[in-house]
């Protein structure tokens, strides 16, 4: 919405007015214009719809009995759903910060708010029944998929040419290859493989959002870069024309994710829950796609990986062996049953995330 103050710059004779809207074409400006809105939005909403679902919710989200015991303990009647706080300031923020006639923007917003609805759904499961079994994982994943498949087939029509459907290797200037249509299914696969990966992450405090934050705040610099022909070609990477309005979206998610974690700081008044894990994990996943660097992802993004990893293997090894390679997954439990405390785990995986997060950014200059 602010992005068209700039077409009256060129309708007004005063040369100060003329320069104070020319700044709202700027993705640099509405980036940050959309990371102060998120977090403002957040801050005032954020108490009212806590208080709301707690009101709604009664005993909160179900604790799982197979977890670590003492998360009964510590984390009982804390209500979820606290995607609803970080969907609500994000989409407000990119509504009013960004170019809503680029079509990059709302086939990533069409990405987060449908895997947001599967995670709202699955928590409302849970919140009602009692139950930590939500979703059937069947049903979940069929959903999932069959929005990143459509997400991915407009972004292979968008494509003008070859590098739509192509995936590039880092650190390798001249190395892609070419899927053809098959890459819908590739992408598809990386956007409910981020959503889960990040959906598995989300079981401590400040867990989750923090490493969403870095990676959004990393993926929205090469967003802007991608989108940017100057830059891309320097940089020897693919442009995308377009994209760079995505570095106002992740602008707001970094914005409403400081929001968030002001009151999701242990002791969390609230848990993000599937709703808005899901939504995020799926956001980043039709990001990188977009941006072609679903390989940067899995860098960036290693903190998730490692996670899912880590329930794959416990799962494959119980099964093949009847033994657990780790004392518990996913991955953050494991250091739980080491005597690791929740505040060490997180902030020690948020360094992790950091590190994972410049790894990834190298990629873009050393080719």
């Amino acid at each position: 919405m602010f992005f068209w103050l700039s077409d009256l710059s060129t309708f007004t004779g005063m040369g100060v007015f003329r320069t104070v809207l020319n700044v709202f074409r700027y993705i640099t400006f509405r980036a940050g214009g959309a990371t102060f809105t998120g977090a403002l939005f957040v801050f005032l909403f954020g108490p009212w719809i806590i208080d709301h679902l707690r009101l709604r919710q009664g005993k909160g989200q179900p604790i799982r009995a197979d977890g670590p015991q003492s998360h009964i303990i510590t984390k009982k009647g804390t209500p979820t759903m606290g995607g609803l706080m970080i969907l609500s300031g994000l989409v407000v923020s990119t509504l009013l910060w960004a170019n809503l006639l680029d079509p990059y923007v709302w086939i990533v917003l069409a990405v987060t708010l449908g895997f947001g609805l599967v995670g709202f759904y699955d928590d409302y499961l849970k919140v009602t029944r009692q139950s930590s079994g939500g979703f059937g994982g069947r049903m979940r994943l069929a959903i999932e998929a069959i929005i990143a498949l459509a997400a991915c087939y407009a972004l292979v029509r968008l494509g003008r040419d070859v590098s739509a459907t192509s995936l590039a290797i880092p650190f390798l200037k001249d190395v892609i290859f070419n899927f053809g249509w098959f890459f819908v299914l590739f992408g598809a696969f990386v956007i409910v493989g981020a959503g889960n990966a990040v959906n598995l992450t989300d079981g401590l405090d400040g867990l989750a959002i923090v490493p969403v934050m870095i990676a959004s705040l990393s993926f929205g610099a090469i967003a802007y870069l991608a989108g940017n022909a100057v830059f891309s070609d320097y940089l020897q990477i693919n442009f995308v024309s377009g994209t760079g309005e995505l570095a106002v979206l992740c602008g707001a998610v970094v914005g409403a994710g400081l929001g968030f974690l002001w009151f999701n700081a242990p002791p969390a008044s609230i848990f993000m829950g599937d709703t808005g894990s899901l939504a995020l994990g799926g956001m980043l996943g039709a990001i990188a796609v977009a941006v072609k660097h679903e390989i940067v992802l899995a860098v960036i993004g290693g903190l998730f990986v490692l996670e899912a990893v880590s329930v794959i293997v416990q799962v494959v090894s119980f099964k093949l062996t009847g033994k657990r390679i780790f004392r518990m997954a996913p991955l953050h439990h494991h250091f739980e049953q080491l005597g690791w405390t929740e505040p060490q785990i997180v902030i020690r995986f948020w360094i992790i995330s950091v590190m994972l997060a410049l790894a990834g950014l190298s990629t873009l200059k050393l080719r």
